[in-house]
């Protein structure tokens, strides 16, 4: 069995999926769309140490910033870091990201 810890709960799981192999799965069988081919394209925000295969393969990766509880155990950081943890991280990301789409209509 595999294990990581989340911010709120531990994640346990038998294989080797990860995030990433289970994000790649969704979105070619539900969007019909290859995510490796146009993750150029998408936001991944996160904030745990079970996010860190998403902020590798993202460039447009965001950490909570509860994610500093994890420093010493990531290898990977996002390319963001909010100012903010936990519920009120994400928050500012909607925040901000609705602000951009008001600004560019």
């Amino acid at each position: 069995m595999q294990a990581t810890v989340s911010s709120i709960h531990v994640n346990g799981w038998f294989g080797t999926h990860t995030k990433l192999t289970g994000a790649r799965w969704i979105v070619g069988r539900v969007l019909g769309r290859d995510l490796d081919a146009e993750r150029d394209r998408w936001l991944y925000v996160g904030d745990s140490t079970n996010d860190e295969p998403m902020f590798a393969a993202f460039p447009l990766s965001v950490g909570v910033a509860n994610l500093f509880d994890f420093a010493d155990r990531l290898q990977r950081w996002p390319a963001y870091v909010t100012a903010l943890d936990r519920g009120r991280g994400f928050v500012e990301i909607a925040e901000s990201l609705l602000a951009a789409r008001a600004v560019t209509g």
